[in-house]
């Protein structure tokens, strides 16, 4: 089996450091950590990911800004991202529940591993059932 390649982008080196062995410990995933929102785009250029995680809130650089850099470049455009911010009061989201807004999802911090694995598992698996796997065109 194939491993799916995960960039995850987050200030918190703790937060990746959890979610990149959680991740590899299924055996599913290639998975790489940066914890500095401005070297985020140059390594998802190198890496291409077949996912990203993206925190929003980060220094230097939002997650926002981010997205705007990965959308103007070919290599980058249209690979899947799961945003994750902790800035949802409760009742703006569920726990443990998924926004989808555009070609984006969102998931409130803390995640459970469960979700979290569901949602990858949606944007990497069942949309590309549906034709919707961008990633594959860019490869």
């Amino acid at each position: 089996m194939v491993k799916k390649r995960i960039l995850i982008v987050d200030d918190e080196a703790g937060f990746t450091r959890l979610v990149k062995l959680n991740l590899e410990g299924t055996g599913k995933y290639e998975v790489k950590e940066v914890n500095h929102a401005p070297h985020a785009v140059q390594t998802a250029q190198v890496f291409l990911p077949d996912l990203i995680l993206l925190d929003i809130v980060m220094p230097g650089m939002d997650g926002g800004d981010v997205v705007a850099e990965l959308r103007k470049r070919p290599a980058t455009a249209k690979i899947p991202i799961i945003m994750l911010t902790a800035l949802v009061a409760k009742g703006e989201i569920s726990e443990n529940s998924v926004v989808e807004s555009g070609d984006l999802r969102m998931l409130g911090k803390p995640v459970d591993m469960v979700t979290l694995t569901h949602c990858i598992e949606s944007a990497l698996y069942v949309d590309a059932k549906k034709g919707k796997h961008p990633v594959e065109e860019n490869k």
